[in-house]
């Protein structure tokens, strides 16, 4: 029987855990299928990609967000309430109305971005690679799903909500689905007289409930028109933040600046004005899935991410658009 002294217990131990080192160090950094050249997302890389999302996109921010499993995600929603009735105490009961139900089913796409690391920078240990890549991944994301939960056609992408039926009836008459129209007074532009009185139209057209939490969403050019108007004292409409922790407000309702809302042009709808988060459902794979590629472009090593994001209006008597026509 081979007989180890302690000294040599020693050096083999040293020799095991040189040896190891570099191949749990190269698994970490690796984690996944090499055959396939899969690359599983380490934790702090998604955690800065979602940061930068509730940063840079505003839509993510105001809406309702889920997390689903697959892309066949779906939601009742109850479109009428229950009728009840006024009786006599010995009066018979008839059957009264049941709720009726519509299905949302937000369509989903795969958002991808793909950016590219120099092998070299790969290799330098004083570069944060982990962070550039999310900064690079988040950036892209945030840029296309604005635009999507806007004017999104739904093919391979979400439905936008200015991408679907609009009607000036009130909801009490609207088809469930058809978000609420106001005129602003003219075509292409606000009404030469009193065009404030428009904005306050489209305020009380939401109905009360919805009025908690309500936010105005529209893009820079058509906020820098309306921080110029006036009441008939001369007040402006427009109300600074009292502290830097205080919105700056609108009618007393929060403005949301989104750059992919329409410029206001001939009957753009360029305002909106609701409670997104009872309005604007978001569905999203929690995971995001990268893909990292040394062998397509050399020297460049390109980490390929996919996300799926879904979106659709959830219910449209929580939104209202203005038309800049007559």
């Amino acid at each position: 029987m081979l007989e180890l002294k302690s000294e040599n217990l020693s050096a083999v131990f040293d020799a095991a855990e040189t040896i190891t080192r570099p191949a749990l160090e190269a698994k970490a950094a690796t984690v996944g299928t090499p055959a396939k050249g899969g690359l599983a997302v380490p934790q702090e890389i998604d955690a800065v990609i979602g940061r930068v999302l509730a940063a840079s996109s505003p839509i993510r921010a105001i809406a309702q967000v889920v997390e689903v499993g697959s892309a066949n995600y779906r939601r009742l929603f109850t479109t009428s309430g229950v009728v009840s009735g006024w009786v006599a105490e010995t009066a018979a009961r008839p059957e009264t109305e049941t709720p009726d139900f519509a299905e949302i089913a937000p369509p989903m796409g795969e958002l991808y971005a793909n950016p590219a690391a120099s092998q070299a920078m790969l290799d330098d240990a004083a570069f944060d690679v982990e962070a550039w890549l999310g900064e690079e991944i988040g950036r892209e994301f945030a840029r296309a799903e604005g635009v999507a939960f806007v004017n999104g056609d739904g093919v391979n992408k979400p439905r936008g909500f200015l991408n679907g039926p609009v009607a000036a009836t009130g909801d009490a008459t609207r088809a469930f689905g058809t978000l609420q129209v106001v005129a602003s007074g003219a075509a292409g532009d606000f009404a030469a007289a009193s065009p404030q009185d428009r904005l306050i139209d489209l305020v009380h057209a939401l109905a009360s409930p919805y009025r908690q939490g309500a936010v105005w969403v529209m893009n820079s050019a058509t906020l820098a028109r309306i921080r110029k108007f006036k009441t008939s004292d001369g007040a402006f409409i427009w109300q600074p933040g009292l502290g830097p922790d205080q919105p700056q407000t609108l009618l007393g309702y929060r403005v949301v600046e989104v750059d992919a809302m329409p410029d206001i042009a001939a009957d753009s709808l360029s305002i909106g004005f609701g409670n997104f988060e009872a309005g604007y459902l978001i569905a999203q794979r929690a995971e995001t899935t990268v893909l990292k590629d040394p062998y397509s472009n050399k020297p460049y090593v390109h980490f390929y991410a996919t996300r799926r994001v879904g979106g659709a209006v959830l219910d449209s008597r929580a939104i209202k658009l203005m038309r800049f026509s007559a």
